[in-house]
């Protein structure tokens, strides 16, 4: 068939011979698309996405995936890097540069409404700022948005209005970060369209780049998310996300602790207070996520004894690897990390170990809040 038509969800090209490939659709339902080349078309797979939350897995290739970026870099454009807030260091993409080129590049925090009310923006920024230039990377601007609730939209879509009179804009990110989701959100703040790109809880769900026209002949794009093993959202499936991912502010929750104590996060963290004087911590995860203290001696065996019921998930399908823990001996009063989870605040001059599956997204920062 030379005549091709992409799937206005994902951006696979359509095809009807091979069920378990990107972009499949009945052959009667794909002539039909072809007959009438105004209207918008999705795959089987976005389709059953859209209207039933349904995941249909498909063959593809990571290295196609990074292919697509690498050619960034050979164009003028804009790079858009969005990342997760709450799981920022492996939402971030260190080789970026490597992709870009010369490119001007923007950094954009997804997901600020799940913030306490009280964060103070300037510091989140700050820090933003300190991790990327860690990574090596400099952005020329740094903006935080909700996409899902279409909040700070407006002085992004601004500066990106002004960027698109002169070059493609390029939307770049790891898997889940809500780039889909902000895409849509920019192309419906200016026009009356409507959740254009498929979006999900799923990982991965853009499977090819997506053209949207913006002006003068210029495009914005949206790229494939990157699949990263360090990140939790390539690990769990749809329903353990929609446990574990916050939906709404984080209400803080605070525990007295002493030295040898342990909480634990259901299976996702471990937090073992080892030094210091008894402090109170304050919890920030979904409100939802099963939340155990117990006493550093007994939190083996208990790990051990309800890693398949209390502490879900992961569940044992998810192969996420057995716990590894990183100490802390924080002199300021700090956060640590549970990348794709939460995270806890704790006081200065204790020692604390934390622990997640593989050591995955285990990071500390000065407290924001």
């Amino acid at each position: 068939m030379d005549e091709q038509i992409k799937c206005i969800g994902c951006g696979s090209t359509l095809q009807s011979e091979d069920p378990k490939k990107s972009g499949y659709l009945p052959n009667s339902a794909l002539e039909k698309a072809l007959a009438n080349e105004d209207s918008d078309v999705y795959c089987q797979r976005c389709f059953r996405l859209r209207h039933y939350n349904e995941i249909m897995p498909v063959e593809e290739n990571n290295d196609d995936f990074l292919a697509l970026l690498n050619s960034i870099g050979e164009k003028n454009a804009l790079v858009v890097n969005v990342v997760d807030l709450f799981d920022f260091s492996n939402s971030l993409i260190p080789s970026l540069k490597r992709f870009i080129g010369g490119n001007e590049y923007v950094l954009v925090g997804n997901k600020i409404d799940l913030f306490p009310k009280n964060t103070k923006e300037s510091k989140v920024k700050d820090w933003m700022r300190q991790e990327s230039n860690r990574s090596g990377l400099q952005p020329e601007k740094i903006f935080l948005v909700s996409a899902a609730k279409k909040r700070n939209l407006e002085d992004l879509i601004n500066f990106l209005a002004k960027k698109g009179k002169k070059k493609d804009i390029y939307f770049v990110g790891t898997t889940n970060v809500g780039k889909s989701t902000l895409i849509n959100a920019i192309i419906s703040a200016r026009s009356e369209l409507k959740d254009v790109i498929t979006t999900s809880k799923f990982p991965g769900t853009t499977l090819d780049a997506i053209k949207i026209p913006i002006s003068e002949g210029h495009y914005l794009i949206d790229t494939p998310g990157i699949m990263s093993k360090n990140q939790l959202a390539s690990h769990l499936t749809g329903k353990e996300l929609e446990m574990v991912a916050p939906k709404k502010p984080l209400k803080p929750a605070t525990y007295q602790l002493k030295p040898g104590q342990t909480l634990f996060l259901a299976g996702l963290g471990r937090f073992d207070f080892l030094e210091g004087e008894a402090s109170g911590v304050t919890v920030y995860a979904e409100r939802n996520l099963y939340i155990h203290r117990t006493k550093l001696e007994n939190a083996d065996a208990f790990y051990q004894k309800h890693k398949d019921d209390l502490l879900l998930p992961p569940s044992p399908e998810d192969d996420l690897g057995p716990m590894k823990g990183q100490t802390f001996s924080p002199k300021t009063k700090s956060d640590v990390l549970f990348g794709g989870v939460g995270f806890i605040t704790v006081p200065k001059d204790i020692v604390i170990k934390a622990y997640t599956p593989e050591g995955i997204g285990l990071g500390i920062r000065r407290a924001l809040i």
